[in-house]
């Protein structure tokens, strides 16, 4: 396993994120410059002012732009994305509302929304959550083919949560409970690889830069959110579903 960043430390801005925040400034100083041939310099001011006092309202701009495009481009998708591969599935596998997470198990972020995802399975028994195996970290692709190995077995759940306790793919399995001969042929198969493939097409095409990454109804959304902002994703999709 490779070594990985503290929980707490902030990750780098997304080139896109950074691009959306040049392009805001951009237009909200086009404005200023708009506003005060206008109005003598009135508006360039209060805004400015404003603007400067709360600064934090820029990458809630960039964030919010970012998140309207990747709506569009999902419901572009049709519902491929929110079908699980066969077992990939924690909570209810039949439950009516759905919340489909991006994840590795190199990244401390998934390692750290694990919790939350199972206080949320735990309070609603009628949430599936579809995991979409996304290695993106160097070493992640063997533990993501064995965990997709593990829920033709229909052991996913097990070795999910040993994969994320042990960091040792062969401990996990073994943990697990798996028929080693059976994973290690599923691991290598056809349909695993074009699983991984899928994920990884999926992702670009949401525009998602980082695991863990999720989509609750028609709004998908990066980062470790947290508990709050997982749940309220969750209860809006069900209001509009």
């Amino acid at each position: 396993m490779s070594s990985q960043p503290p929980f707490n430390e902030t990750p780098p801005p997304s080139p896109l994120r950074q691009t959306l925040l040049t392009a805001v400034l951009a237009l909200a100083f086009g404005f200023l410059g708009a506003a005060g041939w206008s109005y003598s310099g009135l508006g360039e001011a209060r805004t400015r002012a404003f603007l400067i006092g709360n600064p934090d309202i820029l990458p809630q701009m960039a964030q919010a732009y970012e998140e309207q495009e990747a709506a569009k481009r999902l419901a572009q998708m049709g519902g491929q994305v929110m079908e699980p591969f066969p077992g990939v599935v924690l909570g209810n596998p039949q439950g009516s509302k759905v919340l489909v997470e991006f994840t590795d198990y190199n990244c401390p972020y998934c390692e750290a929304s694990l919790k939350d995802v199972n206080r949320l399975i735990a309070e609603d028994p009628d949430l599936k959550v579809v995991i979409r195996e996304w290695p993106i970290f160097e070493g992640s692709e063997v533990a993501s083919r064995m965990a997709l190995a593990a829920g033709l077995q229909g052991k996913y759940r097990a070795f999910h949560d040993a994969m994320f306790a042990t960091k040792d793919v062969e401990t996990a399995a073994r943990a697990a409970g798996l028929d080693m001969d059976r994973a290690r042929a599923d691991a290598a198969s056809e349909p695993v690889s074009n699983e991984i493939a899928r994920n990884l097409d999926h992702a670009r095409a949401l525009g998602f830069t980082g695991t863990p990454a999720w989509i609750a109804g028609k709004t998908p959304f990066g980062g470790a959110v947290g508990y709050e902002r997982l749940k309220a994703a969750i209860a809006q999709a069900d209001k509009t579903a």
